[in-house]
C-alpha cells in the first residue's frame, strides 16, 4: 500500500484503474474526462456509461477500461465550486472514499485519480490538492489491509 502524487497522463498509466471526474449524466466531457473516453474508445465508453447513468455527486461507478492500460474506469461526478459553503468538501472527499471503496470491491491493486473538480467545475485547485490528499491518506490509514497503491495524477 502506498500513495505517490505524479506528474503523468493519467490516460496512459499501467494500473488497475483510473478515475474519470465525470459529470453526473457520465457524458463525455472536455478535458480529463474527454481525454478519457478517447484513449477509451468515446463510443464504446459512452454506450456503457448511457447504461449506468445518471449518478449522484460524490458517487463513483464502474466499467470497463476498453482501449485504455488501466482494466476499469471509475466514474466519479465532482462537486461544482459554489464558493465553498455548499458542502463541497464532503462531496469532493465522497468522490475519493467512494472511489477507493469501489476499486477494493473490484479487487484492484493500484488506483490512479486526476485531481477531481479543480479544471472546469471551479475548485480552487490547492483546496482540491488539499481534500484528494487527505481523504486518500486517511482511507489508506483506516484500511490498512486493502494493500492499494494510490496515484494521484497531476498534469502541468
Amino acid at each position: 500500500m502506498s500513495f505517490a502524487t505524479v506528474r503523468q497522463d493519467i490516460t496512459t498509466m499501467k494500473v488497475d484503474a483510473i478515475v474519470n471526474a465525470a459529470n453526473t449524466r457520465l457524458r463525455m466531457g472536455g478535458g480529463v474526462c474527454g481525454a478519457i473516453f478517447r484513449a477509451a474508445g468515446a463510443e464504446k465508453m459512452q454506450r456503457a456509461c448511457d447504461r449506468l447513468s445518471p449518478i449522484e455527486t460524490g458517487q463513483a461507478i464502474a466499467t470497463t477500461g476498453f482501449g485504455l492500460p488501466a482494466h476499469y474506469v471509475i466514474h466519479t461526478a465532482g462537486p461544482i465550486w459554489h464558493g465553498g459553503d455548499h458542502g463541497e468538501e464532503r462531496l469532493l472527499r465522497d468522490c475519493y472514499r467512494n472511489s477507493l471503496v469501489l476499486a477494493d470491491s473490484l479487487h484492484c491493486a493500484s488506483i490512479a485519480f486526476p485531481l477531481i473538480s479543480s479544471g472546469i467545475y471551479g475548485y480552487p485547485r490547492d483546496e482540491a490538492l488539499n481534500v484528494a490528499e487527505d481523504e486518500i491518506r486517511s482511507y489508506l490509514a483506516e484500511t490498512p489491509s486493502t494493500g492499494i497503491d494510490v496515484y494521484l495524477a497531476l498534469f502541468g
